[in-house]
């Protein structure tokens, strides 16, 4: 569904430490993504609908990284950009879809995610 929140990341200082806090709290099972180039943690929930991912980054803002589902993830990105918003172009999660970074009218960052296992 256009708009649903499909993936949420916690960047963080120590990967670990982050994971023992969001299992601790909830339950999550974090598991390795497979990603090589990255420490990349992913719990599944509601059968696989949503992923959380924790993992290392120097670059972070205090807020978790929010995903949200489009079908067309240009069409989107000339929405937004309609709208007063700002969206980078599009970049590949191999063999999983795309996603952009954006920007709301107001200046709230967020990310939109198109499933695409073509994506390269």
């Amino acid at each position: 569904m256009a708009g649903e929140i499909v993936h949420i990341e916690f960047p963080s200082v120590d990967a670990d430490r982050a994971q023992k806090f969001w299992s601790g709290l909830f339950g999550w099972d974090f598991k390795d993504s497979g990603m090589t180039e990255m420490d990349y943690r992913i719990a599944s929930l509601w059968d696989g609908k949503l992923g959380i991912a924790v993992f290392p980054s120097e670059k972070r803002n205090g807020h978790p990284n929010y995903y949200y589902a489009v079908a067309d993830i240009e069409a989107a990105r000339a929405k937004i950009k309609e709208l007063g918003g700002e969206a980078e172009e599009k970049m590949p999660v191999p063999r999983m879809g795309w996603f952009a970074v954006c920007k709301d009218s107001e200046g709230n960052q967020f990310h939109l995610w198109q499933m695409d296992e073509s994506a390269a």
